[in-house]
């Protein structure tokens, strides 16, 4: 788990194409201090695993599910990244729960500047949008972020100078990608709303009331 505050921009040193899938090193300085082979960094909010480490590197594979739920299918040499490691159980919780799990890409639609904030807007799916609520939590590129406002098919966040500055959303600009992972608690309240009636990979949806019999309640 994550916590949605960056500890630093990275780069992509070096990036080995598969038929569906990439292998992808990249350097950094401060998540370096205690990162071992197997650890979990969120690489612009996708959790990844490094596979191998030194000189300031990590290697980490991406898989064909990750690229198509991401903008890693744009990454390029020498891009700058957000890194953040997996939380300890004994840090300070800053941002808000976050898997590193994205639920879909969106695009930057507007950038404009109110005082010392910069207001993006973005546009995403209605997959994206069905989780995203007024003064709701989203990670944007792994950064924790508070919606200020949102429509059917787009939504606001106010950026601090800061933020601006220590991730790689100072480098974004309109038409810019950028993965989104919503509220981990709103996804399992839908889901638990929902039990019985959303489909999965592995078997056919079945009702509510074939659910309540095959578990002996009816």
């Amino acid at each position: 788990m994550f916590t949605g505050i960056i500890e630093e921009i990275g780069r992509i040193e070096n990036i080995k194409k598969g038929p569906k899938s990439l292998a992808i090193t990249i350097r950094g300085e401060k998540i370096f201090s205690d990162l071992k082979v197997g650890d979990s960094v969120a690489v612009n909010g996708v959790c990844l695993t490094a596979t191998t480490i030194g000189n300031s590197i990590f290697t980490a594979d991406v898989m064909p599910e990750s690229i198509k739920m991401t903008t890693f299918t744009n990454l390029k040499v020498h891009q700058p990244v957000n890194l953040e490691r997996a939380m300890l159980a004994n840090g300070r919780f800053g941002g808000h729960i976050v898997a590193g799990h994205v639920d879909g890409t969106g695009r930057i639609i507007n950038r404009e500047q109110t005082d010392n904030a910069i207001i993006f807007t973005i546009e995403a799916p209605k997959s994206v949008m069905d989780y995203v609520i007024y003064k709701g939590s989203i990670t944007i590129d792994g950064i924790s972020l508070t919606i200020m406002r949102r429509t059917d098919s787009s939504f606001s966040v106010s950026i601090i100078p800061h933020t601006l500055s220590e991730t790689i959303l100072g480098f974004a600009h309109i038409g810019t990608e950028v993965n989104l992972e919503t509220d981990i608690a709103g996804r399992y309240i839908r889901h638990f709303m929902n039990l019985g009636s959303e489909p999965t990979e592995e078997k056919p949806k079945k009702s509510m009331q074939s659910l309540l019999v095959e578990n002996g309640f009816i």
